[in-house]
């Protein structure tokens, strides 16, 4: 039996060997293809290299350069949120305005909060009107627990009702260094980011009824962290916790709570962050070899959103990160 076992073990090892063999003798052989952006969607998206560019804070859409694109005319709306009402934060522009613009075509109205960029807010409020819905712009901070008092106290007035609560707005900045990181930029990440969610959602929970739902945007960085985005993504991993604890802790009211976390996606939240040189080549690192652009990442709002579509859903966490295993 013993002789036998050797045998085989031998056996199994020369033939282990021969497939190693066969893989060295191929091995640099093989002429690779130039990786190409990958188009797989209802249009084609822009590819790396964009135009070098940098933006101060809190960027302007209308800067952009390609212009994000955020309307998905292939898009057909069925009535998903039909006569609902919508608040989002960072509404005005990115992720947030496609959201807006899906949620009105599906039959929502929508209120866009946003910080300082009225151009943009005008353009996303125009956009959601007209999908036929109704629109309202309010500004301000969400680190600021009145600011969203107020803002959902103005969207029951304007629309009488509150079904769905996008906690959206974010700051980021990266740095080089960890020393860099100062306590006045530690210290407003997590006040736009971590405390502006939880002020929205504790001002809007009240109004909330069985069938709402809350649909936070996380982050790939709250995954698989970020060397350059300490605290950014030390928010977006909390986002993604509090979804979770808040998903349980509201199950009983009927109210669900969920997360998307996109990966680089085309805004203006990174050209106001990184430098020129680096936005040119944002998102060629992905296994797509290209951002995506807002209107990739708004249809699983919608999904999440609507009671239609992901009743039996919440506490989960949505990455949408052009694939695994780049670089």
């Amino acid at each position: 039996m013993a002789d036998k076992t050797k045998s085989r073990a031998k056996k199994i090892a020369d033939q282990e060997r021969k497939i190693q063999k066969g893989i060295d003798a191929r091995a640099g052989k093989a002429k690779k293809k130039p990786e190409k952006a990958v188009q797989a969607g209802a249009r084609k998206y822009p590819e790396p290299p964009f135009p070098k560019q940098h933006q101060t804070k809190p960027g302007n859409e209308a800067a952009l350069d390609p212009a994000p694109m955020y309307d998905a005319p292939f898009w057909k709306g069925s009535g998903k949120l039909d006569g609902m009402a919508a608040i989002i934060t960072g509404g005005d522009s990115g992720i947030g305005r496609a959201v807006a613009v899906l949620f009105a075509r599906e039959g929502c109205d929508v209120a866009i909060c946003h910080l300082d960029e009225d151009r943009d807010a005008a353009a996303t409020k125009a956009a959601v009107e007209a999908e036929g819905r109704k629109a309202i712009v309010l500004k301000g901070d969400v680190a600021d627990p009145a600011f969203s008092k107020s803002a959902v106290k103005a969207t029951l007035k304007a629309f009488g009702r509150l079904d769905v609560v996008v906690p959206n707005a974010a700051f980021q900045e990266h740095v080089e260094a960890l020393e860099d990181l100062t306590l006045e930029h530690f210290d407003r990440t997590l006040k736009t980011n971590l405390y502006g969610y939880f002020n929205l959602v504790q001002a809007a929970v009240p109004h909330l009824k069985p069938g709402g739902s809350i649909v936070m945007t996380g982050s790939v960085t709250g995954i698989l962290g970020n060397e350059n985005l300490l605290d950014y993504s030390m928010t977006k991993g909390g986002i993604h916790a509090f979804a979770r604890s808040l998903g349980t802790h509201l199950a009983q009211k009927g109210i669900r709570v969920n997360v998307v976390a996109p990966g680089p996606v085309w805004t203006p939240l990174n050209p106001a962050d990184q430098q020129a040189d680096k936005v040119s080549k944002f998102g060629s690192k992905t296994v797509m070899k290209r951002p995506a652009q807002p209107e990739e990442i708004a249809p699983a709002f919608v999904f999440l959103a609507s009671p239609q579509m992901s009743s039996y859903i919440t506490g989960e966490v949505l990455p949408i990160i052009g694939g695994y295993g780049g670089g």
